[in-house]
């Protein structure tokens, strides 16, 4: 059997996991996703165009050229018995009816954030909240952006969950970001098991 690296079906005693990294318009989610993707992620960006100016808040990412239109995809393996698959959402409100889709069976999430524009996170943060799906912040750093602290974001955000800074474009950083949401997702089972036990 090939390895679980190269082989595109996966083995019975491995685990499977749906992710989903989700924020808003411009964050880095396409990137955060093609980072770390053990495969060629597969994308459906599309040009931006004079027809979407009226619908989409381009504001402080005004030189951006394309957006995600349905989805990212992305794959990588952890250790070999877990598999992360990762499912990146568009970010721009009009394609908001495709997350509830792409929701359905997802572990946990990641929210990419983006200082200079926090406010398009919270509909990011409040989805998660209203479903129950567990996920962490990961505040994308983009060069020029003021920084802050995590225990700020996480104010500002009004979060109870982890918050870490990382840089979607490197694989490392990314890769950190997607262990602390696994590391999250078995400290939140093993204590609701540790509460039925009792």
């Amino acid at each position: 059997m090939a390895s679980v690296t190269s082989d595109s079906r996966t083995p019975l005693n491995v685990k499977a996991v749906k992710i989903l990294i989700a924020g808003g318009f411009g964050v880095g989610k396409t990137t955060l996703v093609g980072s770390v993707s053990e495969i060629k992620p597969l994308r459906t960006e599309e040009s931006l165009s004079r027809y979407g100016i009226p619908v989409d808040d381009v504001t402080g990412v005004e030189g951006k050229t394309t957006t995600t239109v349905a989805l990212d995809f992305g794959r990588i393996t952890l250790d070999p018995e877990l598999i992360l698959y990762l499912f990146g959402t568009p970010g721009q409100e009009r394609f908001w009816f495709m997350w509830d889709e792409l929701a359905n069976g997802a572990l946990g999430a990641i929210v990419l954030a983006d200082t200079r524009r926090l406010g398009s996170s919270f509909s990011a943060v409040d989805f998660f909240e209203q479903r129950g799906i567990p996920f962490i912040v990961g505040v994308n750093c983009f060069h020029g952006a003021q920084h802050y602290r995590a225990d700020e974001v996480r104010i500002a955000l009004d979060v109870s969950g982890a918050v870490l800074m990382c840089d979607a474009r490197k694989r490392e950083s990314s890769k950190q970001v997607l262990i602390t949401l696994v590391e999250h997702v078995l400290t939140l089972v093993e204590s609701r098991s540790a509460g039925s036990a009792s």
